[in-house]
């Protein structure tokens, strides 16, 4: 794989042994590097974003309209037009049971702003030793020191565990150790216990997970039981959304098919589309009313918070989805999606449970000696699959989460809504031949490892 390695750049990658990829144009779901070579791109960019991909004219030309007005102005002396109507027009779409909304850069902010802000509820209602936070530990929702404590990965926490907050986590009730959700939700009230529920401000969860278990949802049962505990202990339900907000599963956002409400939701990656940094925090009216018959303030601030361009970008993604009803072509294209998936790996040893939730679809791979184990770390197998895809001209995420103990080797595949049938297809046939290339190598080095003890 052709790429530009550490040693040749003055940028500081992200992995320093990796040959990156130089790209300089996207046309739709295709993306072209500097070599001329074309890329498939299954995943939105990589990270989920790109969902209506590249080269939508009306959003270039909105966003090229802003600017020539104003491009930025400081959230904390003004308001603008972009923001007020972006604000009107998606809590009147796409979420019109939640009464605020408050926009920020990226996924990690939003989920931050989403903290403070469940911490501030219960500080103006007159319970400040509310400030621990519950979640499941096969999760992520962030890069900043704030949200990484809200994993339970240990592995994605080191080597900074003197900066975490001490937040308490449960597992993740997943078909492979808790199919009912019982278990999930006795840990749930062990966690209660220990800590204290007057203590406890929040639960926070993915209604359907994303990089850490790619589109897996709890069973209704642990919802409703934790809908039950809420009502019980006064605690917030803040559901991360920044990746499967704004219609990747085939609803606005996915906790609207949940059997209860959220009081917190983060939105972002598909509300901007990747032609804009936005994302967004929202709840529901009570919460704003604590703050607003309390303190009367939210002082949380980021430069970018608020500032026109983006939100002149964010309507014109929002009016786009709505004209084009690709809210309502994934909910109506996942289940099939899915069920292609399916077919096109059937008989590969190395595939254990294919899950999709509209156009969020998960592989997780297993050892294929017996069919269900986790594959051993040293194979990598999460690596060797993307690094075939992009052999093969695909973009696909791979994870690998074995060290954590709650899930092994898996692939994420994301595709934007507008990708056409033939474009989908041409996605699973690819991806097919990679797990089949990777499931080769597996077995060699495997029969290898074995004849060597």
């Amino acid at each position: 794989m052709i790429g530009i390695e550490s040693a040749t750049t003055s940028v500081f990658p992200r992995l320093l042994d990796w040959p990156y990829p130089n790209i300089n144009r996207g046309e739709g779901v295709r993306l072209y590097t500097t070599e001329g070579r074309e890329i498939l791109d299954a995943c939105s960019g990589g990270a989920m974003v790109t969902s209506l991909g590249h080269g939508r004219g009306e959003i270039v030309e909105a966003a090229a309209a802003c600017a020539g007005d104003i491009s930025y102005m400081y959230n904390h002396f003004f308001t603008n037009e972009p923001q007020e109507r972006l604000a009107r027009r998606l809590l009147e779409v796409a979420a019109p049971e939640m009464a605020r909304v408050r926009f920020v850069s990226g996924g990690a902010e939003a989920n931050e702003t989403a903290l403070r802000l469940a911490r501030m509820y219960h500080v103006d209602r007159g319970e400040p030793e509310r400030w621990r936070v519950i979640s499941p530990a096969q999760a992520y929702h962030g890069a900043t020191m704030a949200t990484l404590a809200l994993t339970g990965r240990a592995r994605l926490q080191a080597p900074f565990g003197p900066y975490m907050v001490p937040h308490l986590h449960i597992p993740p009730c997943t078909e492979r150790f808790d199919p009912t959700g019982e278990a999930a939700l006795e840990a749930l009230d062990r966690a209660l216990e220990e800590t204290g529920p007057e203590t406890v401000a929040a639960f926070f969860c993915e209604p359907v997970s994303a990089a850490a278990l790619p589109a897996y949802s709890p069973p209704t049962r642990f919802w409703e039981g934790l809908a039950e505990r809420r009502e019980r202990y006064g605690f917030l339900i803040c559901c991360d959304e920044i990746v499967t907000g704004m219609g990747r599963t085939g609803r606005w956002f996915a906790g609207q098919g949940l059997p209860m409400e959220p009081d917190i939701v983060t939105a972002g990656k598909s509300l901007g589309a990747g032609y804009a940094p936005l994302a967004a925090t929202l709840c529901r009216t009570h919460v704003y009313e604590a703050l607003a018959e309390g303190s009367r303030a939210f002082d949380l601030g980021h430069t970018w918070d608020g500032a026109p361009l983006p939100c002149a970008v964010g309507l014109a993604v929002l009016d786009y989805m709505v004209e084009h009803k690709l809210v309502d072509r994934v909910a109506a294209r996942g289940p099939l999606l899915r069920d292609e998936l399916k077919a096109a790996l059937a008989g590969r040893e190395i595939v254990g449970e294919v899950r999709g939730r509209g156009f969020l679809l998960g592989v997780e791979y297993v050892d294929p000696r017996d069919g269900q184990s986790f594959l051993p770390v040293e194979l990598d197998t999460a690596g060797l699959v993307d690094t075939k895809a992009l052999e093969r001209g695909l973009l696909v995420t791979s994870t690998q989460s074995t060290s954590d103990g709650f899930a092994g080797d898996q692939t994420l595949l994301a595709p934007a809504f507008t990708s056409t049938d033939d474009e989908l297809a041409e996605m699973i046939e690819r991806f097919a031949k990679v797990v089949t290339d990777v499931e080769h190598e597996v077995k060699e080095a495997l029969a290898g490892s074995s004849a060597r003890q």
